[in-house]
C-alpha cells in the first residue's frame, strides 16, 4: 500500500501542479472541470446511483452545464459562491444532526441535488481565483494542507473530545484547534509576504479560520455519505488514496467560500503573478 501511495503522489503531483499553476483561462477552466466531473463520476456512487449508464448520462449532463456556464459567463460569477454558502449552511444542518435528520437527504435526487451545489461551485472558485492570479489559489491549497496537517498532530496528542462521532469517530475538537492554529500561522505569513495592510491583514486571518471551518465540514459531509453507503473510499481511482473526492473533500467547501469573501477582503491588494 505505501508503495503504491508513492507511485500515485509521484506522477499525480506534478501534473497537478502544472494544470494549477502553469494553466490559465479555458485550458485551466477544462482541467479543473475534468477534476471535479471525475468527482462528479464518484458522487453518483455516494448518491447511489448504481447503473454505469445512468452515471454516465448524470455526469455527461454535468458537463453540459459546466460548458452552458462557461459560454454565459457564469464560470467566472459570484452567484455560484452564494449558492455554495447556502448549500454548506444545510450541509452543516444534516451533518450536525446525523442520523437523525437523514431522511431529509438521502433519497437519490436529493443527494445528487447537493453534488451541484458542492462540485460547481467549487469549479467557478477555481476559476476565480485562478483568474486572480496564483497566489490566493496557492493560499487555499497550502491552507488545506496545513489544517490536516495541524488537526493530525494536535489531535493524536491531545485529542480527547470528539468532533462528530457519530459521522467521523477519529476528529476531534483539539484538532480542529490545532488545524486552525496552522492555518492562522500560514495566513499571517502570507500577510507578511504580501505586504498587507494591517486591515487587510486581519480580514485575512478571519477569512482564514472561517474557511479553515468550513474545510472541516466538507471532510466531515463525504464522511457522512460515505457511512450512509457503508463504502471507505470514494472510489479507487488513485491507488493507495482512494478516489477524487477522498483528495478534494474539504477543497469543495473551502475554494468556493474563499473564492466568495475574498472578493470584497482582498482583490486588489495583492499582486498578480
Amino acid at each position: 500500500m505505501l508503495r503504491q501511495r508513492i507511485i500515485t503522489v509521484a506522477w499525480l503531483a506534478p501534473l497537478v501542479l502544472v494544470g494549477l499553476f502553469g494553466l490559465q483561462g479555458g485550458a485551466f477552466a477544462l482541467f479543473t472541470a475534468l477534476m471535479v466531473l471525475l468527482g462528479a463520476w464518484e458522487w453518483t456512487n455516494l448518491a447511489g446511483v448504481i447503473r454505469q449508464r445512468q452515471r454516465v448520462q448524470l455526469v455527461a449532463g454535468l458537463a453540459v452545464l459546466m460548458l452552458l456556464m462557461w459560454l454565459i459567463g457564469a464560470a467566472f460569477a459570484v452567484w455560484p459562491l452564494w449558492c455554495a454558502a447556502l448549500g454548506w449552511l444545510v450541509n452543516l444542518y444534516w451533518v450536525t444532526h446525523y442520523p437523525e435528520k437523514g431522511q431529509q437527504w438521502q433519497s437519490t435526487p436529493r443527494r445528487l441535488a447537493m453534488g451541484l451545489w458542492v462540485l460547481l461551485p467549487c469549479w467557478v472558485g477555481f476559476n476565480i481565483l485562478r483568474d486572480s492570479g496564483g497566489v490566493w489559489l496557492l493560499f487555499v491549497l497550502l491552507l488545506v494542507w496545513a489544517a490536516d496537517i495541524g488537526a493530525y498532530f494536535a489531535g493524536r496528542r491531545f485529542g480527547k473530545r470528539k468532533l462528530a462521532p457519530r459521522v467521523s469517530p477519529g476528529k476531534s475538537w483539539e484538532g480542529v484547534i490545532g488545524g486552525l492554529v496552522a492555518t492562522t500561522l500560514l495566513a499571517l505569513g502570507f500577510a507578511f509576504w504580501q505586504s498587507l495592510t494591517p486591515g487587510v491583514a486581519v480580514g485575512l486571518v478571519v477569512v482564514t479560520i472561517i474557511v479553515t471551518l468550513i474545510s472541516v465540514l466538507g471532510d466531515l459531509l463525504e464522511s457522512m455519505l460515505k457511512r450512509y453507503r457503508d463504502i471507505k473510499d470514494s472510489s479507487q481511482l488513485l491507488p493507495g488514496h482512494g478516489g477524487v473526492l477522498d483528495r478534494i473533500d474539504s477543497l469543495t467547501a473551502a475554494i468556493p467560500l474563499f473564492a466568495l469573501l475574498y472578493l470584497p477582503v482582498l482583490q486588489g491588494q495583492v499582486p498578480v503573478l
